[in-house]
């Protein structure tokens, strides 16, 4: 049953991995927060490459060598549409959401960061928007700031003036919290950064799955995303920057393509995007990433998207049914995942009756520990929607949900 203009039962049936059952029941899969699952277009995409154009990138001259190339930097290309960045050279690849935010933390962070100086992230961040710039402060010297949250899971902006001080030198924000699903005003986050001259990066792994990201609107120095999130591999990822600050950033890693010329006393740097991109890149995960958003944008993300907001009232309103529950999260504008606790009962336990209903939830602090302190808990059990999520799946959760309350009445 379609909840929007998408043909929700059209979209399962492009998914291999829906059409099983688990523990004897049919699979309802409700954690793609952690990971999407993968349309046929995408298995067929990586597949297609390694049989016919399997071969190692810029480097050979043979036609493999050349389908290849064209296959990764058509990639690329399709990356720049679906952000809107300016130029494909803004598009690095990397493994994923975690390694991008390192990748600036260890190039931009070191080059600008220095004893005394401050970095402002929020108490929403996901570990991988945390642990490097703590990692970067040690190092540094410098001084690791938060904006906070509200009992709703908003960020509390009334201070923000006050934390970007002329000893801020980057702030860090996720664009949609994985553990609660606010979605962060970060174009409003932006534009007051850069008026005290602040660069933004912006960890997108939870957004881009679920609505239009449009980096030039948003005008974000940088811009993280996980291909795994948004339907496509696992181990490829990506990292927007604004030309002129990977153009004067230092490489990450050293050997390979990163360079343009090596001497045994002086290595020349290759240009962007590639001096970052060290190695033989996972070029089957590119080519499964541009196939992942070819499917996306053949959908249309504006139906995704009302899909996606129409399922989660849904959910809500549904989970409010079932005694016990408390949802925690109830920012402004959300998207995508339900986080609630329930009674006494531990999460894990209620994710392990879940299983053996055929439900599939994450359960536990979802990377987010300083979230869950604020929160007052040191777990919640997390439904997470995608599009191929239909009202009987959020059914199937609260069936569940009865049977956790049966078993521990």
């Amino acid at each position: 049953m379609s909840t929007s203009g998408l043909d929700v039962a059209r979209v399962r049936a492009d998914f291999p991995i829906l059409h099983q059952e688990v523990r004897g029941r049919p699979l309802v899969y409700l954690d793609s927060a952690a990971s999407g699952q993968k349309p046929q277009a995408v298995l067929d995409a990586i597949t297609h490459f390694y049989a016919h154009d399997n071969a190692n990138v810029h480097r050979g001259v043979h036609l493999l060598s050349e389908r290849a190339t064209e296959a990764f930097e058509g990639a690329r290309e399709k990356v720049r549409r679906f952000l809107n960045a300016r130029e494909a050279k803004e598009i690095v690849f990397v493994r994923g959401t975690t390694e991008a935010i390192n990748l600036v933390a260890q190039t931009f962070g070191r080059k600008h960061v220095g004893p005394g100086d401050e970095v402002l992230i929020t108490e929403l961040e996901h570990h991988a928007n945390i642990v490097p710039w703590q990692m970067l402060c040690e190092q540094q010297g410098a001084r690791l700031k938060y904006v906070p949250v509200d009992a709703h899971g908003d960020l509390v902006l009334d201070g923000l003036e006050a934390l970007l001080t002329p000893r801020t030198r980057i702030l860090a924000v996720t664009h949609v919290s994985n553990a609660l699903g606010t979605v962060v005003p970060v174009k409003e986050l932006v534009r007051r950064a850069h008026a005290k001259g602040v660069p933004v990066l912006v960890d997108g792994a939870q957004a881009v799955t679920h609505f239009p990201v449009d980096v030039q609107a948003l005008d974000c120095d940088f811009y993280a995303f996980s291909g795994h999130k948004l339907f496509g591999p696992m181990g490829i990822g990506v990292l927007y920057g604004k030309k002129e600050l990977l153009e004067a950033m230092p490489p990450y890693q050293g050997g390979g393509d990163m360079i343009l010329s090596v001497t045994m006393e002086k290595t020349v740097y290759n240009r962007i995007p590639h001096r970052f991109e060290a190695g033989t890149p996972d070029v089957a995960g590119a080519v499964g990433l541009g196939a992942a958003i070819d499917y996306l944008e053949a959908l249309g993300r504006e139906a995704i998207a009302a899909h996606d907001q129409a399922l989660l009232a849904y959910a809500e309103g549904a989970l409010g049914s079932v005694p016990g529950v408390r949802r925690l999260g109830h920012g402004q504008e959300r998207s995508g995942v339900v986080s609630f606790v329930m009674q006494d009962i531990h999460p894990h336990d209620i994710g392990t009756i879940l299983d053996r209903e055929g439900v599939a939830i994450r359960t536990g602090h979802h990377c987010a520990q300083p979230l869950m302190k604020c929160f007052g808990v040191a777990a919640t059990a997390r439904a997470s929607l995608a599009l191929y999520n239909t009202r009987e799946d959020v059914d199937a959760l609260v069936r569940g949900l009865h049977k956790v309350r049966e078993v521990f009445a």
